[in-house]
């Protein structure tokens, strides 16, 4: 409950910072709108995860910022049944929604991520915690199979 309540004030805190900055209705001085982090342009597309047998995650590593809004979209091929895991990246980001088939999920945390058939999920987040991360399937030891994550 207390890193619900620590994380909600950060949010609180960083949204009212970003707004105060602007005081003459012009959103051009810091390039946020009212809804301040969560705006358009504080949002940044990831290269999507790539979940199947023998297959790379990504192309390379993400390098994220404190205080950004992202969106990833995670494609299983179904080729096997298969699983991200990456609580203390999971821990260290705010997940606005998941997005599934059009169904729109709104979790106070995530530990792991299961496909067993073929789909795609996408989500969006704000970077929090700066560190050093990583996303992968359980149980695997290959390089690909690893998502290296740094929030600077």
């Amino acid at each position: 409950m207390k890193s619900l309540i620590t994380l909600t004030a950060i949010l609180a805190m960083a949204t009212t910072a970003a707004f105060a900055q602007d005081t003459d209705d012009d959103d051009d001085d810091n390039g946020f709108g009212l809804a301040g982090i969560l705006s358009a342009s504080n949002k940044e597309d990831l290269e999507p995860i790539q979940l199947g047998a023998g297959i790379p995650l990504t192309e390379a590593p993400w390098v994220l910022k404190s205080g950004k809004y992202y969106e990833f979209e995670i494609q299983g091929d179904g080729s096997q049944e298969l699983a991200l895991v990456g609580p203390e990246f999971f821990r260290a980001i705010w997940i606005d929604e998941i997005v599934v088939e059009g169904l729109e999920i709104r979790p106070l945390g995530v530990d792991s991520i299961e496909f067993d058939e073929a789909g795609e999920m996408e989500i969006g987040f704000v970077a929090i915690k700066p560190g050093s991360y990583y996303l992968k399937i359980p149980g695997s030891t290959g390089e690909t199979q690893r998502l290296e994550i740094t929030i600077e």
